[in-house]
C-alpha cells in the first residue's frame, strides 16, 4: 500500500521536489525564511536565521504546534486541535504579508489568535489601497516609535519606507521630511504622552486649506498609524524585544528560565522561601477574582457617587505608583533626529495643586457608539479591523492562572484593561474601581504605569517583579491587554477631536 503523500508547504506545487523558496522571504534577499528539501529529516522545515520552525507536529494535547525556537524549546505555539491545519494555516498566512517573521510576531505568536487579528490590521494600515501613500505610512510609523525612543521599530520602518520607494534624504531627519508631515509632529507628540490635551482645534490646524493641508481621510488613517505604533513600542519595551540583529542566542524577548515555562522570577532565582510567597501571591488573587464573583451574582453594587469616589481615588493613587528611572540620557542619532521636543512625556492625568482636565466618562463617547462608526465612514473596513482585534484580546482566555485550570479570569482581564484607561483619565460609570486595588498587586501597577505611559523606561526587573509564578506567556497576555487598552483610549480621545471638529 503506498504511504501517505506529506501535505506541501505553503508556496509549494504538486510534483515540486528539492528546495523551494518560501512565501516569507522577500526577493532578492537571502535572509528570513527557508523551506528546506523533503529529505532534510524533518518534513515541512523551515529555518529562521538557522534555528527550525517546525510545522505541522502534533503535541501530547493532540493540537498542532508551531514550535519557535528563536524561544527556549518548551515555548511552543499551541494551535488549538478543533481548527485543525485551518488555524495553522491562518497562523501562517499572518506572517506573509510582512515578507519576514520578525521577533514581534514570534511573541505575539504565543497568542495566535490574536495575531491574527493583529497582523490582518496592520497589512490593512500599511499595505492596502488607503488615503495615504505608502511611503508616508511608513514615515507616520517611524515618527511615533520615535517618541518612545523604540529603536526597533525605527530601523524597521526605515528599511520599509526605503522599499516602498520613500525620498532617503527624509531619513536625515524631520526637518527633511515634506512640512505636510512635519504638520502632525503635535498631533503625534500629544498622542503618544498626553491625548487628553487633544482638542479639535489641532484638527482644523492640519484640515485646514492650504498647500500642506490634510483631508479629513488622510488626518483619520494618519491617527489610526500613530496610535498604533505608539502602542506597538509599549509593547516591544514591555516584552523585552530586541532587534534581530542584536539577538542573544536562544532568546528574542526576556524569555523565561530553560528549566520552566515559568517568567524569569520565578525560576532559578528564586529560593524556596520566595517561591512559596509567589505561591501564596496566586492563591490570594483566586480568592479575591472567586469573591468578587460571587459578590456580583449576590447585589446590584455600589451607589453611583461612591463609584466616582472610587475612580478619583484610583486616579489618585496611581501617582503614587513610581516610574523606572533607569533611562539612557543619550539618544541614538537615527531617532534623535525625528524627535522635536524630547524632553516632553507623560504627565499624571491629575497632580495635586494643579487644574486638572475633564474626566472622560466613557459613555459619552465609546469607541461601540462613536468611534467605530466614524473610522469605517472615513476609512472603510479598517473600523471592523480594530473593533475585532479589541474584542478578541479583550475576551481571550484560556481559563488558566499559573498553575491552575478552569479559572474565569474575566474580573482580571477587566480590571488591568479599566486600569490602563484610568491613568489615561477615561472613567466607566459601571465599574467598580476599587477591583483594581484588590486585583492588582502594587509591583503589577508599577509594570502597567511603566509600559503604557513611558515604557522605553522599562526594565527587565520590574517585568520580573510581578506574578513571579505566572507563566511568560500569561506576562505576554498582560502586554497584549496593555496594547489594545493604550491605543483604545489615545484613539477615543482623538476621534473625539475630529468629532467635535465636525459639528
Amino acid at each position: 500500500m503506498e504511504p501517505p503523500k506529506q501535505p506541501l508547504p505553503p508556496g509549494a506545487r504538486s510534483g515540486d521536489s528539492g528546495q523551494r523558496r518560501c512565501p516569507f522571504r522577500r526577493r532578492g534577499t537571502s535572509r528570513g525564511v527557508r523551506i528546506q528539501p523533503w529529505c532534510s529529516g524533518v518534513p515541512g522545515s523551515c529555518f529562521l536565521g538557522g534555528s527550525p520552525l517546525r510545522l505541522g507536529d502534533v503535541g501530547k494535547s493532540g493540537g498542532l504546534q508551531l514550535a519557535a525556537l528563536h524561544f527556549p524549546p518548551l515555548l511552543i505555539l499551541q494551535v488549538p486541535q478543533e481548527g485543525g491545519e485551518s488555524s495553522l494555516h491562518q497562523l501562517l498566512e499572518a506572517f506573509v504579508p510582512a515578507g519576514r517573521v520578525d521577533h514581534v510576531a514570534l511573541v505575539m505568536g504565543l497568542h495566535p489568535q490574536y495575531l491574527s487579528s493583529f497582523w490582518k490590521t496592520q497589512y490593512l494600515l500599511l499595505r492596502m489601497d488607503g488615503p495615504l501613500p505608502y511611503h508616508k505610512r511608513h514615515y507616520i510609523a517611524i515618527m511615533a516609535a520615535a517618541r518612545h525612543r523604540c529603536s526597533y521599530l525605527v530601523g524597521l520602518h526605515m528599511g520599509e519606507f526605503l522599499q516602498v520607494g520613500g525620498n532617503p534624504a527624509w531619513l536625515q531627519g524631520l526637518h527633511c521630511a515634506p512640512q505636510k508631515l512635519r504638520n502632525l509632529n503635535e498631533v503625534n507628540k500629544l498622542l503618544a504622552h498626553r491625548p487628553w490635551l487633544i482638542t479639535k482645534e489641532h484638527i482644523e490646524a492640519l484640515l485646514k486649506p492650504g498647500q500642506d493641508s490634510w483631508s479629513l481621510a488622510e488626518l483619520v488613517q494618519a491617527l489610526v498609524l500613530l496610535t498604533h505604533y505608539h502602542s506597538l513600542a509599549s509593547f516591544v519595551f514591555g516584552c523585552g524585544i530586541k532587534p534581530e540583529e542584536e539577538q542573544d542566542v536562544g532568546s528574542s524577548c526576556w524569555a523565561p528560565s530553560p528549566h520552566s515555562n515559568s517568567s524569569p522570577a520565578s525560576g532559578d532565582t528564586m529560593g524556596g522561601s520566595g517561591a512559596t510567597d509567589a505561591m501564596q501571591e496566586v492563591q490570594v488573587l483566586m480568592e479575591r477574582m472567586k469573591l468578587l464573583q460571587e459578590n456580583q451574582l449576590e447585589e446590584e453594587g455600589v451607589t453611583q457617587e461612591e463609584m466616582a469616589t472610587r475612580f478619583e481615588l484610583e486616579k489618585t493613587e496611581s501617582l503614587l505608583v513610581p516610574s523606572s528611572d533607569i533611562l539612557d540620557p543619550s539618544l541614538q542619532s537615527n531617532i534623535r533626529c525625528f524627535l522635536e521636543d524630547p524632553e516632553f512625556g507623560y504627565k499624571d492625568f491629575t497632580r495635586r495643586g494643579e487644574q486638572a482636565p475633564p474626566t472622560f466618562r466613557a459613555q459619552d463617547y465609546t469607541w461601540e457608539d462613536h468611534g467605530y462608526s466614524l473610522i469605517n465612514r472615513l476609512y472603510p473596513e479598517v473600523g471592523q479591523l480594530l473593533d475585532e482585534k479589541f474584542q478578541v484580546v479583550y475576551n481571550l482566555t484560556y481559563n488558566t492562572i499559573a498553575m491552575h485550570c478552569g479559572v474565569d479570569t474575566s474580573v482580571l482581564r477587566r480590571a488591568i484593561w479599566n486600569y490602563v484607561h484610568c491613568v489615561f483619565g477615561i472613567r466607566y460609570d459601571d465599574y467598580d474601581y476599587g477591583e483594581v486595588n484588590q486585583l492588582l498587586e502594587r509591583n503589577l501597577k508599577v509594570y502597567i504605569k511603566t509600559v503604557a505611559c513611558y515604557p522605553e523606561r522599562t526594565t527587565k526587573q520590574i517585568y520580573a517583579q510581578f506574578w513571579r509564578h505566572f507563566k511568560h506567556s500569561e506576562k505576554v497576555h498582560i502586554n497584549l491587554l496593555l496594547l489594545e487598552a493604550r491605543m483604545q483610549a489615545a484613539l477615543l480621545y482623538a476621534l473625539r477631536a475630529v468629532t467635535r471638529y465636525m459639528t
